[in-house]
């Protein structure tokens, strides 16, 4: 028992384990909890505290797809980017992963819960990702940037398709997690997958991240102070929560990498990296976290309300503190008892059955 105890603890504490990450992580993954449980003000005022919960609206989704291009990145070689078979490998066990979040977050929809799933967009932006694999660190931050300029003008159109006003409009949008439109989301997965590639764990990435990231976040969120005239521009030129436009791409994408470094940074120090192993905890697993609060609130609404789609009688029960101290504390417990996240384990394992590690000989035959 010592021993696997043991074991456990250098998982989640190791040198293997960039605490930071988690941490970023668990952060995300409460932020969502807020935005889908709490009541949060359509707009923040420093001098009052009662609009503070505005952060969590929009911008902990950016953070956790942000986080994801960072986990691709790492899996993918981290700072020096893997080569041949290797790569092949983990990009396979990346796209057999996707396949399985896809259909764990169409599962999610059809329980009824009043939120904008965001794990089968999480699918489609874990393969779309797969290309930029082999790039650099500048390489692949460019296209980021490149992209969500040119796809926060292109986004508005793409909006209006008649595909979306059709009669399956409403499934084809969810499938997609178009509330989180994928032309123009993979800009803030594919800046996580550049912040790998800069090595993660250099102190010089973290403060380039928590300066240029908080840059970015002061000139986006000013510049759309002043909306223009045309109903286009003003849907291009925002920094709206989930509005996919320019200066929430460039905002809340900085506001996300500025997170991320805040929390590498913190976690540098031994006695930080201790006192937030609980938030680490969830972070270590947030799919499990992310899932099982869905489910735990369709069995709630079902059994209190009779109604898993009633959002305002659900949020009236008061769920959010328990529903977050139950996730920290269970996730915490697993992780110190247990191991690795039931969902994450699953997805691992199944990854590695179906791309096993060794080519195939038809590879070998057939490179």
């Amino acid at each position: 028992m010592a021993s696997g105890l043991a074991g456990r603890w250098r998982r989640l504490n190791g040198p293997a384990r960039i605490g930071g990450v988690d941490l970023a992580r668990g952060l995300a993954v409460i932020g969502m909890f807020a935005a889908h449980l709490l009541v949060t003000a359509d707009h923040w005022d420093w001098s009052d505290p009662s609009t503070w919960l505005f952060i969590v609206d929009g911008r902990s989704s950016i953070l956790f797809a942000t986080l994801a291009g960072v986990s691709v990145g790492l899996v993918t070689g981290g700072a020096v980017p893997l080569t041949g078979d290797r790569m092949r490998t983990a990009r396979g066990r990346l796209a057999v992963r996707a396949g399985m979040l896809w259909l764990v977050g169409i599962l999610l929809i059809l329980t009824g819960v009043p939120v904008y799933v965001i794990l089968p967009a999480y699918a489609l932006l874990f393969l779309l990702v797969l290309p930029f694999t082999a790039l650099t660190a500048s390489a692949v931050l460019w296209a980021a940037a490149g992209i969500g300029a040119v796809m926060a003008f292109v986004q508005p159109l793409l909006n209006e398709l008649p595909l979306w006003h059709g009669p399956f409009g409403e499934e084809i949008s969810a499938a997609l997690g178009w509330n989180y439109p994928f032309p123009v989301w993979i800009a803030f997965v594919l800046a996580g997958l550049g912040i790998a590639r800069a090595d993660v764990r250099r102190l010089r990435t973290q403060l380039w991240m928590l300066g240029a990231g908080s840059a970015l976040a002061v000139v986006g969120y000013s510049m759309s102070t002043a909306p223009p005239e045309s109903l286009y521009l003003q849907s291009v030129l925002t920094a709206e929560p989930h509005s996919s436009g320019l200066f929430e791409v460039f905002g809340t994408g900085g506001f996300a990498i500025a997170v991320i470094g805040v929390c590498l940074l913190l976690c540098r120090a031994d006695a930080i990296r201790m006192l937030v192993l609980p938030l680490r905890a969830v972070g270590a697993m947030p799919l499990t976290a992310y899932t099982a609060q869905l489910l735990i609130w369709a069995a709630v609404a079902l059994a209190t309300i009779g109604d898993t789609e009633d959002l305002l009688a659900f949020r009236a029960l008061e769920p959010f503190w328990p529903l977050t101290i139950g996730t920290v504390i269970g996730c915490t417990a697993w992780a110190l008892l247990i191991g690795r996240g039931p969902l994450e384990w699953l997805l691992d394992r199944t990854a590695k059955i179906v791309v096993p590690a060794r080519p195939r000989m038809v590879d070998r035959l057939n490179p």
